[in-house]
């Protein structure tokens, strides 16, 4: 496998996009993580690959102590403005393999849109070394719903205008990938969610993912305008809807 390509720096210059037009996790999502996982008010998460905190913060507001793992600086420090006013928001700069926590000091280890950036094993030895007993691996996606037109052709501008660096997309993500991973199997919870964005919205969304061409980049421009005229086929009262399939994967590993 080759290392980790250049995931730690390469979303460096992604972050305000990143930030603002990102969808969160639905609610239900969040409730299922608790129920699975044997978590409540007080109990301590090692949220990894937190990036910019958009996970973090929900775990914050069900009063767990988060632990939010992450290499990159530019992103960390987002989060640490967006959340330092948490009691229980903890910030680490570390990869995902060698978080410096302490052993034992984790009720559950969380990676939302981030497992498919680590080096897998080393990450399991990793959780397996800062897990108490019997604590859980969650690992979560917020997944495109391939179903829908909308989402059909926007997979397809994707596909025509991405940047030409290597790269590792969740679309990669499934049982063969992940199945391993965990010891005992695992459980997987699916919540359907929407993201309703204008068309600044839509092409901020498009910007912030780790293919996206930037700046200077000759398929620049081209996507921008591919997604501009994506927007006007199917915007309703100048908004569109993004369909997710929020899934969650939890199991002890």
């Amino acid at each position: 496998m080759e290392r980790h390509l250049d995931s730690k720096e390469r979303f460096t210059d992604y972050v305000e996009d990143y930030v603002r037009y990102r969808p969160s996790y639905p609610a239900a999502l969040l409730d299922q993580l608790l129920l699975v996982c044997g978590l409540a008010a007080g109990s301590v998460a090692a949220d990894i690959g937190a990036g910019t905190g958009k996970f973090t913060r929900l775990l914050l507001e069900r009063g767990l102590t988060v632990y939010a793992v992450e290499p990159n600086n530019a992103m960390r420090a987002a989060a640490r403005e967006a959340l330092s006013s948490f009691g229980g928001f903890r910030s680490v700069a570390a990869p995902a393999e060698r978080t410096t926590l302490p052993d034992t000091s984790a009720d559950v280890v969380t990676a939302a849109q981030a497992f498919h950036w680590f080096d897998r094993n080393a990450f399991r030895d990793e959780c397996r070394r800062i897990l108490r007993p019997g604590g859980r691996v969650a690992l979560v996606w917020n997944r495109r719903d391939g179903s829908a037109p909308v989402m059909r052709d926007y997979e397809e501008i994707i596909q025509a205008h991405h940047d030409d660096r290597p790269n590792r997309t969740m679309r990669d993500m499934g049982p063969d990938s992940y199945g391993p991973f965990f010891a005992g199997g695992y459980e997987t919870h699916t919540v359907l969610s929407d993201q309703w964005m204008d068309c600044e919205g839509l092409v901020g969304r498009a910007l912030s993912s780790s293919y996206a061409p930037r700046p200077g980049h000759p398929q620049h421009e081209p996507l921008q305008a591919a997604l501009r005229a994506l927007f006007d086929r199917y915007q309703e009262d100048g908004k569109i809807r993004f369909q997710y399939r929020s899934e969650l994967i939890a199991g002890e590993v």
